[in-house]
């Protein structure tokens, strides 16, 4: 396997789905704005969309593929056994979490968004959406059980491409809505759901191949069942903190007018950053770094280790530095249009700007955590996010009412940074990280040449400055054109400085 191909192929499906996620958002900019129906949906779309991230993109692979990689190596039955047993009690479970959400949503509601409850309409509809929308987390949660079945057997293709079936369908409701003249937050919320089964059904479909399922709903659990339930919930918690704390900055920002959907188009366009540097390279390598700690092979460990660090700063650290530069033009060019206005624009820059300066740690947590998970350890990360969460619901508290929702992605940023200073403490004095001398010579490489890139960024922006103006109609294709130019110059470079080749990051 090569981790670069591997990563590769992940990120083009996953940045197919993003891409396809900005034309939603920008519909969705377009046809609702920052208005209360826009808030109200974001709300409503907000916890199963936290449950889609948590469980899909890696934190549920953290858990299950260390022991079915572990049940397969031992009987190929085993690992069958072992993965029906897992797919029955995750059935049970997530029947029982949406039918409680169903009956208790007002007071769902009143937690994750408890500013809503001043304004009893947009409280109302928060509540009827999020009705709608919540069993969307039954369907992408049993997805991301056939997603991890794929991911064990180094298939990444398909369980990447699956998200795209949402944005999909998302942007047909949209179209569909705008048509016949339909409530656009209700329709999509509906359409929401409907992606959820229709995801579902392509990813049973397509792994059929490695896994036929065969459920076992028997109460009584194996040892092998209750120690993967066991480390599922400190992995939730430990790989998604990234997730979990979007949470609470949401939580928080319902206080304030018009901010849950500055953070949520913010958080839209960094996410794009962070699937290709933290999620692709994380989901990609943990298969092949748990099979090495199953070996006990000391040199494969330590390549994979430093590969996958490597690969995620050579993504990241670009991309923290065009976010935070360019972030008024990105977010301007992207969705300043329709309902979006001038001032809707600056805020969610700032906030997009604030959330740069956080993508390397972002990307690396999901790294560095893997490290952990590969050993069955999933306890440490757990304490580590812990405490990450705490720091960023301590400092967004302490400053809200002086600095406004802002503080938001100020605390995730600085958050995620100390506990990436964390991790590597932790990991070193475990003796767990083995990163070599070149992986730093090679970090400085991908620094000079950052600073370089971002400097032709900067005199793009200034050229081509009028064309990227709130009221010019084409800005976004001006700007898709900056951004290629400066990316696909960044990339070359790399490659010519022996950074980007294929066969420095094969893993046999």
């Amino acid at each position: 396997m090569n981790l670069l191909s591997s990563a590769t192929v992940f990120s083009f499906f996953t940045l197919i789905s993003r891409i396809l996620g900005y034309l939603r958002d920008i519909l969705i900019a377009i046809f609702l704005g920052a208005s209360i129906f826009a808030d109200a949906f974001f709300v409503a779309f907000r916890l199963p969309n936290t449950f889609r991230r948590l469980f899909a993109e890696g934190t549920f692979n953290a858990a299950f593929i260390p022991s079915y990689t572990s049940a397969k190596i031992e009987d190929k039955e085993k690992g069958k056994k072992f993965a029906d047993g897992v797919l029955g009690s995750l059935l049970i479970i997530l029947l029982f979490v949406v039918t409680i959400v169903e009956i208790f949503t007002p007071y769902l509601i009143y937690i994750i968004a408890p500013g809503f409850s001043e304004d009893q309409i947009k409280f109302n509809l928060a509540v009827e959406l999020t009705r709608i929308t919540f069993p969307f987390l039954l369907f992408v949660s049993l997805s991301s059980f056939f997603a991890g079945i794929l991911n064990s057997n180094n298939k990444f293709a398909a369980a990447a491409a699956a998200p795209i079936i949402l944005n999909v369908v998302l942007i047909i409701s949209l179209t569909y809505s705008f048509v016949l003249s339909l409530d656009y937050a209700k329709q999509l919320s509906y359409g929401v759901t409907t992606a959820g089964i229709i995801q579902l059904l392509f990813l049973i479909y397509v792994t059929k191949k490695f896994y036929k399922p065969a459920l076992n709903l028997n109460l009584k659990l194996s040892k092998k069942i209750r120690f993967f339930f066991k480390k599922l919930l400190p992995s939730m918690l430990s790989s998604g903190v990234t997730q979990i704390n979007i949470l609470v900055g949401t939580i928080i920002a319902s206080f304030q007018a018009g901010a849950v959907s500055y953070l949520y188009y913010a958080d839209r366009v960094y996410q794009i950053n962070l699937a290709i540097a933290g999620i692709a390279v994380g989901t990609v390598s943990l298969p092949v770094l748990s099979k090495a700690f199953k070996m006990k092979n000391v040199k494969k460990i330590s390549d994979i280790q430093n590969k996958s660090f490597e690969l995620s700063l050579l993504f990241s650290i670009p991309a923290s530095f065009g976010l935070i530069l360019a972030s008024n033009e990105i977010v301007n060019a992207l969705f300043g249009y329709g309902s979006f206005s001038l001032t809707d624009v600056k805020m969610t820059a700032a906030a997009l700007k604030f959330f740069g300066y956080g993508v390397p740690a972002f990307a690396l947590i999901k790294i560095l955590s893997n490290f952990f998970f590969a050993r069955d350890n999933t306890k440490t990360p757990f304490y580590i996010s812990t405490f990450i969460v705490f720091l960023n619901v301590v400092i967004s508290i302490s400053f809200f009412k002086k600095i406004g929702f802002l503080i938001i992605p100020i605390a995730t940023s600085i958050s995620t940074w100390i506990g990436v200073i964390i991790y590597i403490y932790l990991l070193n004095s475990k003796k767990i990280l083995l990163l070599k001398n070149q992986l730093i010579k090679n970090f400085i490489k991908i620094l000079i040449l950052t600073i370089i890139m971002s400097y032709i960024l900067l005199l793009s922006l200034d050229e081509f400055s009028n064309y990227l103006d709130y009221n010019y109609n084409y800005k976004a294709l001006y700007l898709i054109s900056i951004v290629s130019f400066v990316g696909m110059f960044y990339l070359l470079s790399c490659y010519l400085l022996g950074i980007l080749k294929l066969k420095n990051y094969k893993t046999n």
